[in-house]
């Protein structure tokens, strides 16, 4: 991705603030229980029910590298839509709706991270930090 999206969906994992351009974001919900599938990849929880629509749910921080999340804590799910389906995407908070400044736009050219795809797409400069985009196809192609 190399131009920044106009709106992005915020959200905390562990101590960190990421994002996903708001167009694939198809709704946020409170926590649901998940159906563990047998031998699905860590990083996939399970399927949830979704106004009847079953949907993985993907645990953003085991695909992301990052501690787990303490037993007691009940994640949110930024539930996205792209090509190749629906998946509810693990979070530990969700934040706001954003219009980043195009101007404080950085694109990530490569990482050496899982796969061939990057998951960071690029971030954006805040007064707070940087705030990661994370590129939804690329998490998809993870759990295949």
């Amino acid at each position: 991705m190399n131009t920044p999206p106009r709106q992005v969906c915020t959200f905390t994992l562990h101590d960190r603030v990421f994002a996903l351009d708001v167009a694939g974001v198809r709704s946020v919900l409170p926590w649901k229980p998940v159906r563990r599938v047998p031998l699905a990849p860590d990083l996939v929880e399970g399927l949830m029910n979704l106004r009847g629509e079953i949907v993985m749910a993907v645990d953003l921080r085991v695909a992301l590298g990052l501690p787990p999340r303490p037993p007691d804590a009940r994640p949110m799910s930024v539930v996205i839509a792209t090509e190749s389906g629906v998946v509810g995407l693990l979070v530990d908070q969700v934040g706001n709706v954003e219009e980043p400044d195009p101007d404080a736009w950085e694109p990530i050219a490569a990482l050496p991270v899982q796969r061939d795809g990057v998951l960071i797409a690029g971030a954006f400069k805040t007064p707070g930090g940087l705030v990661l985009l994370l590129d939804s196809a690329e998490l998809l192609a993870l759990c295949s």
